[in-house]
């Protein structure tokens, strides 16, 4: 049976204070006591979801990026987020899967929201990202990206776990809760989905909601509205039980993503 133990912390945002942040999220996961082999935290953990990159950025040697590396070391396991990046002239809202050792992978957002005006001060990525952990195969995205099945889809057994790390305001929350449990089943891999809560600089209320839901749409773990640590297990063996009875993902459609 191979086992993977996921730390979610669905967290308050101090809005464009990175700083505080940090601190913040230092002292809150300082509460962990148990060995853990990944540490999800939400989109753009240490400013909120702002649309300020000009002021907010830091280069891949920043400060953000530095304390990654010294929480992975702390709690010796994967801790992943994403962050406000300057690179070469343009800003990116940039996912790092942060390892002890301080080497790490990155996914920047394929798919930018539009309606709050991401797509003008944002690049956009064009490269999906598959990390391995403890024998895990996981497909890590980012918030708007849950809304595009298509760049999700689960092909030729890319992945056992999906993992959606988000800024989603509570009032499209319903949307949320439905389109995950959609992806775990249509996929047949658990999803793994981590939201922020509390109002953002704009007023925006975000009612958490993260979640794990297994590959046949069973609930895990589901917390709405507090701040909110939790460590819990899933179990390798469950995905493989879902394709063996139900074999549907190889009569899937094929197509080609074009960039």
């Amino acid at each position: 049976m191979s086992t993977l133990k996921i730390t979610t912390f669905q967290a308050y945002l101090f809005w464009e204070n990175i700083d505080k942040n940090l601190q913040n999220l230092t002292l809150r996961l300082s509460a962990i006591r148990e060995k853990t082999d990944l540490i999800v935290l939400p989109e753009m953990f240490s400013t909120g979801f702002s649309m300020n990159p000009e002021k907010l950025a830091e280069d891949m040697n920043g400060k953000a990026m530095q304390w990654m590396h010294s929480q992975a070391q702390k709690f010796e396991c994967v801790i992943t987020g994403t962050l406000i990046i300057r690179e070469a002239g343009k800003y990116y809202n940039r996912l790092i899967w942060m390892r002890p050792d301080g080497t790490f992978e990155k996914y920047d957002k394929r798919h930018l929201f539009a309606f709050a005006g991401e797509d003008k001060h944002y690049t956009a990525g064009n490269e999906k990202l598959f990390v391995e952990l403890n024998g895990w195969k996981i497909c890590p995205v980012i918030c708007y990206d849950l809304r595009f099945p298509v760049w999700l889809r689960n092909t030729g057994d890319d992945y056992d776990m999906l993992l959606v790390l988000a800024n989603w305001p509570e009032r499209r929350s319903l949307h949320w809760r439905t389109l995950i449990p959609a992806r775990a089943v249509e996929n047949q891999a658990y999803v793994v989905a981590v939201n922020r809560v509390g109002h953002d600089g704009n007023e925006i209320y975000h009612s958490g909601d993260s979640m794990c839901i297994d590959p046949n749409g069973k609930v895990v773990y589901y917390k709405p509205n507090d701040e909110d640590l939790y460590t819990f297990s899933i179990n390798l063996d469950e995905v493989g039980k879902s394709r063996s009875n139900h074999p549907f993902l190889k009569d899937s459609d094929e197509f080609k993503i074009l960039k």
